[in-house]
């Protein structure tokens, strides 16, 4: 009787995949990072990560491991992922616990509601554009993901996404006063595409928890801080050549009760084809400082690691309220021999007359990446060397540069596809 049970139930899922789609699949992906004069530093007075003599490199190997599974029918789409993000040594061998970063990555479904629309719900990443303000962090071993519900719509050219986010109060994260830990969040994206134009309007309000106060739950304080994030993505293409821009303004308040009056983001990125293996490119970006009566621009929840140089010296970290940040790049990307190589130039300065000296030179980067796929995996590869500017350089005690190497394996295997 228990084996016709096991037949019946067998029987029911060959059913089940017959109407449906089902596809398991999963991701290794070690990197190693080469930090040349050390990393992370406050360096005292001098910006933080700037290397001091006394600092050493060292070698960090980081690992993402995940499990993917999607289960799609003609009214539903389910997807789950549990990935585990670990470092080499952060556990002994032995040891009869993890180490704490096990988690559901994703949880989410999207009902259909008709022919042009549908309901997004659950944990899920969001990314928009060239994921400026709202980005998936794929770089970040942990990557990023809302805990949201979006309504979507799409008819021809034209998309509109509303969606938001209110997080539980028992949970004490959002006690804690910082911009990646918000109470609730609503926004509205409108994308429309032409023929070579495409437009997105993006309005983003972001409500944070005790804006001055990480120490009392909200059942005593009714603190809160509100800002509101709105602009505009273009993106247009004729030929070979591909422009890209953004204009983002911020007005309310950051946490700790910081005001912020009309900070500014604006960007161009142009790039030209001029083979079919080469393609160089330019571009600006402008992003405003601390005033004496605003905080400076923030980007909130986009993929930050893809701008303002890769090593990170600005703005993921220690840039978020100091002078603003002009980024003046060049670029040039070509095909050698199977291999993908970029190379990417930048000049910064400072925006605002913080330190007494306005648009002070802030230091330059160069960034190389090189990329190989082969059949079922990928190699890829950089290196960063940023060069201090000339009154730290010449500062006794400090090194005049800062170098960092990194290399990535990535597989993606696919366990299990009944997709017709």
């Amino acid at each position: 009787m228990r084996k016709q049970y096991v037949l019946l139930g067998l029987m029911a899922l060959i059913v089940q995949f017959a109407q449906a789609q089902f596809t398991l699949e999963g991701e290794f992906r070690p990197r190693s990072e080469y930090f040349g004069n050390g990393g992370n530093f406050t360096g005292g007075s001098f910006p933080a990560q700037t290397a001091l003599d006394s600092d050493e490199g060292f070698i960090r190997t980081s690992v993402r491991a995940a499990l993917k599974a999607k289960y799609i029918t003609d009214t539903y789409t389910v997807f789950t992922s549990f990935q585990e993000v670990f470092a080499f040594g952060d556990r002994p061998q032995i040891a009869t616990a993890g180490n704490g970063n096990f988690r559901v990555q994703e949880a989410w479904a999207d009902l259909k509601l008709g022919k042009s629309s549908s309901l997004k719900i659950g944990r899920q990443p969001i990314s928009y554009d060239d994921q400026r303000i709202l980005g998936g962090l794929g770089w970040a071993q942990q990557a990023r993901t809302h805990d949201a519900a979006i309504y979507k719509y799409k008819k021809n050219n034209l998309s509109l996404d509303i969606g938001g986010a209110l997080n539980t109060t028992v949970d004490e994260i959002y006690y804690t006063a910082n911009l990646f830990s918000y109470r609730d969040m609503a926004f509205a994206r409108l994308n429309t595409k032409g023929e070579n134009l495409s437009i997105s309007f993006l309005a983003l309000l972001n409500t944070f928890q005790n804006g001055g106060d990480n120490t009392t739950a909200p059942a005593t304080t009714d603190r809160k801080a509100s800002l509101f994030t709105g602009g505009v993505h273009a993106d247009y293409k004729t030929g070979g050549l591909s422009l890209a821009a953004n204009l983002y303004l911020q007005e309310g308040e950051r946490v700790g009760g910081v005001d912020v009056k009309g900070a500014l983001l604006a960007s161009l990125l142009a790039k030209y084809k001029i083979s079919d293996k080469t393609t160089i490119g330019a571009g600006y970006e402008t992003i405003s400082g601390r005033k004496d009566d605003s905080a400076a621009f923030f980007p909130l929840y986009g993929t930050n690691h893809a701008f303002n140089g890769l090593i990170d010296r600005f703005y993921v970290g220690n840039h978020a309220n100091a002078g603003g940040l002009n980024d003046l790049q060049v670029s040039l990307a070509t095909k050698i021999s199977g291999l993908a190589v970029s190379l990417t130039g930048h000049y910064f300065t400072e925006v605002e007359d913080v330190n007494g000296i306005d648009g002070k030179d802030l230091g330059t980067e160069i960034d190389l990446v090189i990329a190989k796929k082969f059949k079922q995996f990928k190699l890829v590869g950089g290196y960063s060397h940023f060069f201090e500017p000339s009154d730290i350089a010449d500062t006794p005690g400090v090194k005049s540069t800062q170098n960092w190497f990194w290399t990535m394996l990535i597989i993606k295997p696919k366990f299990l596809n009944t997709a017709k």
